[in-house]
């Protein structure tokens, strides 16, 4: 049965759809030869924005609408424009050539944390945690706060998958809609503040900008979790309370514990590793999601994953997959000056493009408040369900969170949030615009090299490359 549009459904992405066509403005991109523009509007955002309505109208067919989408934008690519690489299929491998790192990257922690989260679950913890987290409402906020903790140091994409996990267990899988964006949003923000919590703080790392000098985007992160978590926490309370009997004879399987353990360490291990000491090999092998599976692997034989999770699995991940290769095609290649409204716009902006060469892009033009900026691009792609890897992973257990319009109207707290999380941290400490070191727009886009795959430094005039967040 195909699903069909309706006005609810379709309202609340024509703003965002809006903001994408609008993107010439925001992007200040030089203009495209002749006959590659609608009424001013470079035709691959149009493409794009027709995709992500699309998604958004069509969500029970997501995949075969992103996979539709790239065919167009390709065929456009191929016909009229040609790829940053080049024109016509030269051009086209080339640019799929240095996108591969990121895609395998992500592909292996979709389906690496996937798999990752049925070890959990099966580890039967999730079933005991009732016994220790408060009744009501505030059970459901202090899981929030732990999926928040656990981001500050782990991808986005495990925090966001262990908390869907945990609360499954803990609400007898009914999960209400505004409380699977919480769980998106909390993982997403819980990174913000940490030079080792999030990829884009680690690019401001790398560029020379101190951990202290993104730290106070915590008071941002903060605020906003306050003010998504609390009613998300009421709306679950209301849909399913908090399971306060723990099923008699349950027993934590800790050698599953242990996998979990292992396949996180050595996440985190690689992440730093690759961060520190191996920049220049980054951008020439997924070493995130090589990882990850090397230590699924090696576990294999002391608990069988349950391999029957990846053909689903696949699809979602191969929904992202289509979407991150559309984005990385659009013509955008500079910032709007720096200020607090440009850092909160591309907040917004997040909720559809990558936050890595958005985040790249500030750190050459400078003068941002890097707290600022950290929160901003953290945090926003917790708006769409499809704007972060982490909102995409859960949607994979959760197929319910696959609608725009259902994740904007259930999830509005989100929304608000981020607003008012913007607005605490400017209230309290101000824009404080800083330059980075000496170097740092090499080191940024060495950085994004690194991120995205784009070893070479782009040629003058040539595009510059979104593609989703990791």
């Amino acid at each position: 049965m195909h699903a069909t549009p309706n006005a609810r459904t379709r309202r609340p992405l024509l703003a965002l759809v809006a903001m994408l066509i609008g993107g010439p403005a925001l992007a200040a991109a030089p203009v495209p030869p002749t006959g590659t523009q609608l009424f001013g509007i470079p035709t691959e955002f149009i493409l794009f924005a027709a995709t992500l309505l699309g998604v958004a109208s069509f969500h029970r067919h997501t995949l075969v609408v992103a996979l539709t989408g790239l065919a167009a934008i390709t065929g456009f690519k191929l016909a009229v424009t040609g790829f940053h690489a080049g024109p016509g299929l030269t051009g086209l491998l080339a640019h799929l050539g240095h996108e591969w790192v990121i895609l395998a990257n992500l592909l292996g922690l979709l389906l690496g944390f996937a798999l990752l989260a049925r070890h959990f679950e099966d580890s039967r913890i999730p079933l005991l945690l009732p016994r220790f987290l408060p009744a009501g409402w505030p059970g459901g906020f202090v899981l929030l706060v732990m999926i928040f903790v656990l981001s500050s140091f782990l991808d986005n994409i495990a925090a966001a998958l262990i908390g869907g996990t945990v609360a499954a267990g803990v609400f007898g899988h009914r999960v209400h809609l505004g409380y699977l964006a919480a769980i998106v949003a909390a993982a997403n923000a819980g990174g913000a503040g940490s030079v080792v919590g999030d990829t884009t703080t680690t690019m401001m790392w790398i560029s020379g900008i101190g951990p202290l000098e993104v730290v106070h985007a915590y008071i941002a992160a903060g605020v906003a979790l306050a003010m998504f978590g609390i009613p998300a926490a009421i709306q679950q309370q209301r849909c399913g309370a908090t399971m306060q009997e723990v099923p008699a004879g349950v027993r934590v399987d800790w050698t599953r514990v242990g996998i979990v353990a292992t396949i996180l360490g050595v996440a985190v291990a690689t992440n730093v590793l690759v961060n520190l000491h191996l920049k220049a090999a980054a951008g020439s092998f997924p070493f995130l999601g090589a990882a990850v599976w090397v230590a699924i692997l090696a576990t294999a034989a002391l608990r069988r994953p349950d391999w029957g999770l990846l053909p689903e699995a696949f699809k979602g991940s191969l929904f992202l997959l289509s979407l991150v290769i559309c984005a990385s095609m659009m013509p955008v290649e500079q910032l709007p000056p720096a200020s607090w409204p440009s850092a909160l716009a591309l907040g917004f902006v997040s909720a559809v493009f990558d936050n890595i060469p958005l985040t790249a892009l500030a750190l050459k033009q400078g003068g941002y408040d890097w707290g600022v900026l950290a929160y901003a691009v953290g945090f926003g792609g917790s708006m769409i369900w499809f704007g972060s890897s982490a909102g995409v992973a859960l949607s994979n257990l959760y197929p319910q969170a696959k609608s725009v319009g259902g994740w904007v109207r259930d999830g509005w707290h989100v929304i608000l949030a981020y607003v008012l999380g913007f607005a605490a941290l400017l209230s309290i400490l101000g824009w404080q615009p800083r330059q980075p070191p000496s170097g740092a727009a090499q080191s940024a886009t060495a950085a994004q090299c690194c991120a995205s795959s784009h070893c070479d430094p782009p040629a003058a005039g040539q595009e510059s490359h979104l593609s989703m967040r990791l």
